[in-house]
């Protein structure tokens, strides 16, 4: 069967449409994204402004005729950290559903870090051992580890490089003070959570997922997108470490010029490079391997596992 799980994210609102069937790996077929950028369209009592919501509306509608036109039998469709945390959510929720037909599905933190890393567990297999999984998004950072395809512990921190840019990094380049506030800000939150996994034992294969550490990955020299999602893309603590003041200085034109950094999302990576840096400082990896598998195919992996066998 076709479907579409149309993600609701900070940054962007992404259609995946793919082929699929219980037992078998989902194959892509098409991909739809429309650039919102939701965690700067906020007032100051953290509502999304009717500007917001009138953007929101249209892009989901857009979607929405995309999957139509594709033939997708059936939409996944939900929403994260942005609207999740919204004062306005339940009026915004309600809103898109009257005027496009589609009611998103709010996932909490937990279900992001719990579905991401069913995601990488599938990707990378029962081999892999027990899995401790990163990824960084627009509004929030979730860290999941386990040895199942259930992860033992999940947590979400409101972390993500959207959110942190936009209420921490406002210059272009960035204040150094402020550099230093939000280095600072980045690791005392991770620095909590750090004890509820190390009581479970290291790791054997550390994982990142999201743009922010594809582009990361790519910047320290990982092979390009061309290459194809087999090809092998690591990130160590040493590069990172390397990268971080550098970023820290570059205007975001500057750091679109980098290899895989677009321009959209130029702004936003250096403070995604120190959620990076602190969340691999802290947790004591010193390598990471970028899967290209995350929430979507988690989310769509979630509901294959609910249809009967064909």
């Amino acid at each position: 069967m076709r479907l579409g799980v149309l993600d609701v994210g900070s940054n962007t609102v992404h259609l995946l449409v793919v082929d699929a069937h219980p037992g078998a790996r989902p194959l892509p077929a098409h991909s739809h994204k429309r650039e919102l950028r939701l965690a700067e369209l906020l007032d100051g009592d953290g509502a999304i402004t009717p500007q917001g919501v009138e953007r929101l509306v249209e892009v989901i509608k857009d979607a929405r005729a995309a999957a139509e036109d594709k033939g997708v039998e059936e939409i996944l469709p939900f929403a994260t950290s942005a609207v999740r945390e919204a004062g306005n959510a339940d009026e915004v929720l309600a809103r898109v559903a009257e005027e496009t037909g589609v009611t998103l599905s709010v996932l909490s933190g937990e279900e992001e870090a719990r579905l991401t890393f069913l995601a990488a567990r599938r990707w990378f297999g029962w081999s892999a051992g027990r899995l401790l999984v990163l990824d960084i998004g627009g509004g929030s950072l979730e860290i999941a580890y386990g040895l199942d395809e259930e992860p033992d512990i999940a947590v979400s921190l409101p972390l993500g490089a959207g959110r942190l840019t936009a209420a921490r990094l406002p210059g272009d380049p960035p204040d150094p003070a402020d550099v230093r506030a939000l280095r600072r800000h980045v690791r005392t939150e991770i620095a909590r959570i750090v004890g509820d996994f190390s009581r479970f034992g290291p790791p054997d294969r550390v994982v990142g997922t999201s743009k922010t550490f594809k582009q990361l990955a790519r910047m320290a020299g990982a092979a390009r997108s061309a290459e194809g999602e087999y090809a092998e893309r690591r990130l160590s603590l040493r590069a990172l470490e390397e990268w971080v003041p550098k970023l820290a200085v570059m205007p975001s034109v500057q750091r679109a010029d980098l290899p895989g950094v677009s321009e959209g999302r130029a702004p936003q990576l250096a403070a995604g490079a120190l959620v990076a840096e602190g969340a691999m400082d802290l947790l004591g990896v010193a390598e990471l391997e970028i899967c290209p598998w995350a929430l979507r195919e988690g989310v769509i992996l979630r509901r294959l596992d609910h249809l009967p066998p064909s």
